[in-house]
């Protein structure tokens, strides 16, 4: 690794400001992806600001919608009382995602601002555009088994790995951040991009803003709510696809529905039309096996990956039912 600087910061202005003086710079709280990418010489920053000693880490209930410190661990908020009542759907995510030893160490933030796990991005020997631009895309023609269906380009068709930020796409959370220019908010399903010709932004961060909270509306998705996660192994393995679902039932017909995706593209793929099109629908193994055709519309495999075409539609029809019978 190469030698780098590493400062605390004490507020999240002087976290910003510390961060602003040299674009090198990164910020780090767990550290569980950041120190990989160190390790691997994808990254190289000069510097870390540290983070960890902001008051980031609060989880609070307020008038309409709950409040996640960037900050707070993923299993902290996971295994949250309040958090499994009022927002299910989050906690079974968050405990999908990776081991319980990187929960108690990962971060909210952190979380949705890891890279993704492409064995190219992570390979410098070889070529990514994602690591280095306009070098090519070695998944494209070569190994693509867990690469993107959906929204991906012919410059980078890799998926973006979490968990938590299924569902939090699913649940129109809002991700609240500070930079140089002030606070602003961030509706969760811009906040991650698609690759287009410029795969090295996975977000819309501006590269000195700080995420500090992300907040959640209250909702009446808390019963009939179900994460389906499928991997190559359950003990701990990234998604090959994933499907967050949340039905409001009321006397077997869907009256709102949230769905989305992971896995499957280079952001959490957001499932609207398939919610429009369960809404007012009795509930049925025909209908939810419609929804899952629909939900594939316009999904393309690359070779290795073509199994998702079938899977995903498996998974969502899979997890509808389990969703719709609790």
């Amino acid at each position: 690794m190469k030698n780098f600087q590493i400062i605390k910061a004490l507020s999240a202005s002087s976290a910003v400001t510390g961060k602003a003086k040299d674009n090198s710079s990164m910020f780090i709280a767990g550290g569980t992806n950041l120190v990989d990418l160190m390790k691997k010489n994808v990254v190289a920053p000069d510097k870390l600001v540290d983070i960890n000693g902001l008051d980031l880490k609060k989880i609070e209930f307020l008038k309409g919608k709950v409040s996640i410190g960037a900050l707070a661990k993923n299993s902290q908020v996971a295994e949250d009382s309040s958090i499994k009542e009022k927002h299910p759907l989050l906690a079974l995510a968050l405990a999908a995602g990776a081991s319980q030893q990187i929960r108690h160490m990962a971060t909210v933030g952190g979380n949705m601002l890891q890279r993704t796990r492409c064995s190219y991005f992570y390979n410098t020997d070889m070529p990514c555009n994602k690591r280095v631009p306009k070098s090519g895309c070695g998944a494209i023609g070569g190994s693509n088994r867990m690469s993107a269906i959906f929204g991906a380009s012919d410059s980078c068709i890799a998926v973006h790995p979490s968990d938590m930020c299924v569902a939090l796409a699913a649940l129109d959370a809002t991700v609240l951040v500070e930079g140089p220019k002030g606070k602003r908010q961030i509706n969760f399903t811009d906040f991650h991009r698609l690759p287009g010709n410029t795969p090295e932004k996975d977000n819309t961060l501006d590269s000195r803003e700080l995420i500090t909270s992300v907040e959640i509306p209250d909702h009446n998705f808390t019963k009939n709510v179900h994460y389906l996660k499928v991997r190559d192994r359950t003990s701990y393995a990234f998604a090959l696809v994933s499907v967050a679902v949340a039905l409001d039932l009321k006397n077997n017909v869907i009256e709102n529905a949230r769905l989305a995706m992971g896995g499957v593209a280079h952001k959490p793929w957001r499932l609207t039309e398939t919610e429009e099109f369960l809404k007012g629908k009795t509930v049925s193994e025909e209908l939810f096996r419609q929804a899952a055709n629909l939900s594939m519309k316009g999904a393309r495999g690359y070779g290795e990956n073509d199994f998702k075409l079938t899977l995903g539609a498996n998974a969502i029809t899979e997890a509808l039912t389990i969703a719709a019978s609790k």
